[in-house]
């Protein structure tokens, strides 16, 4: 039987097998140390979050669970910081306005357009709070983070989209990447090109990461079951990062409408599209994607139309509405398992890795019942 690899030994994790983090509000408390209780790595999308509730969240999470878990925040990208005026503005808001119509709510107020908690302020936040790994999209981590991190015995997880970006945080001072192939769901995390000419499928990019740099690897994209966690094994990586399959367990914080979309035909079609957010993203395709697709490259940047979109998504979630929420989702949700809780879907991904079930996996799941089984 195999360890738990490079990434086991950094964090004291017995499986291999990280849940990848949702911003959004569709992370949760509860499936974030559901995972690492049963032996995997829990992530958190704090991204939106302000620095007093990122330190309050690394609380509750210790209280939660006594493992290892990560705690994720974007990295701030170039041109987000421009506000539109107030004739552009009105624009953004004419173009949205028949849903705002349908949906019987009011555009935002453009006080309610500002900056989000700044990154910087977020960042010292989570070091202070120290958890266990911290993990980043869309950039490097800071030098000063780097050697904060270092002091404190916080390991940090940064994302490659390309193999340009894994050698460029590995110089920065990333000591596991996760490699995310374009199969992946939610944002994409390009910073070194447009997402355009970053878009590498999984089966590509991990083997040629693996090759470029020499900290751990981590495959992300289309894994969804065991299958998927064999393959990554067999590219190279020392571990895998699931997002949509875990998406999809009892723990998550995902509406309704988005879980009922999520076992539907319809999740085998999914597009990237900057509608809902202003960053590109891999969602499921429903009818707002279509209406408005030939304004994708006319909405505002991240985070101005994420704010102009709130109140669509807040009432198309409280009225069942999936054709015009933001359905996030990778291109394997066809595989994932509805309805079962997160250790009993962690155990099946288990199933996968190389020589079987790992050294020193906890002898049971919550429910008393052995792993795997």
């Amino acid at each position: 039987m195999t360890g738990p690899g490079r990434l086991g030994d950094l964090l004291d994790i017995e499986l291999p097998i990280i849940q990848g983090p949702f911003g959004g509000g569709l992370s949760s408390v509860a499936l974030t140390s559901a995972v690492s209780r049963a032996g995997g790595l829990g992530s958190y999308g704090a991204h939106m979050k302000t620095p007093r509730a990122i330190t309050e969240l690394v609380a509750e999470l210790r209280r939660a669970t006594d493992r290892a878990f990560a705690v994720n925040l974007w990295v701030p990208q170039p041109g987000e910081e421009h506000r539109p005026d107030p004739r552009e503005l009105a624009r953004h808001v004419e173009r949205l306005r028949p849903y705002y119509d349908e949906l019987g709510v009011a555009p935002p107020e453009p006080a309610e357009l500002g900056p989000r908690p700044r990154f910087a302020d977020q960042l010292d936040a989570l070091l202070a709070a120290a958890p266990p790994a911290i993990s980043l999209v869309m950039g490097p981590p800071p030098s000063r983070a780097v050697v904060e991190a270092r002091r404190r015995g916080i390991i940090l997880i940064g994302t490659a989209t390309t193999v340009d970006e894994a050698v460029a945080l590995e110089e920065a001072g990333a000591d596991a990447v996760v490699a995310s192939g374009s199969d992946a769901g939610g944002h994409r995390g390009s910073f070194l090109r447009p997402v355009r000419e970053s878009l590498v499928g999984t089966f590509s990019l991990v083997p040629q990461i693996v090759d470029a740099v020499s900290v751990p690897v981590v495959a992300a994209g289309g894994v969804a079951d065991a299958r998927g966690v064999a393959a990554a094994f067999a590219l190279g990586a020392d571990a895998v990062q699931v997002g949509t399959g875990f998406l999809a367990t009892r723990e998550s914080a995902a509406a309704a409408p988005h879980r009922y979309a999520l076992a539907d035909p319809s999740a085998r079609h999914t597009v990237l599209t900057r509608l809902f957010s202003g960053r590109p993203a891999r969602g499921i395709v429903n009818e707002l994607v279509t209406e408005l697709a030939a304004h994708e490259d006319a909405v505002p940047p991240y985070p101005v139309q994420n704010a102009l979109m709130r109140p669509v998504r807040a009432a198309a979630v409280e009225q069942g509405r999936a054709e015009r929420l933001n359905l996030w989702s990778g291109q394997a949700a066809a595989l994932a398992q509805h309805g079962v809780t997160a250790a009993d879907y962690l155990a099946t991904l288990a199933d996968g890795l190389p020589g079987g079930l790992p050294d020193g996996l906890p002898d049971g799941l919550p429910d008393g019942r052995p792993v795997g089984a």
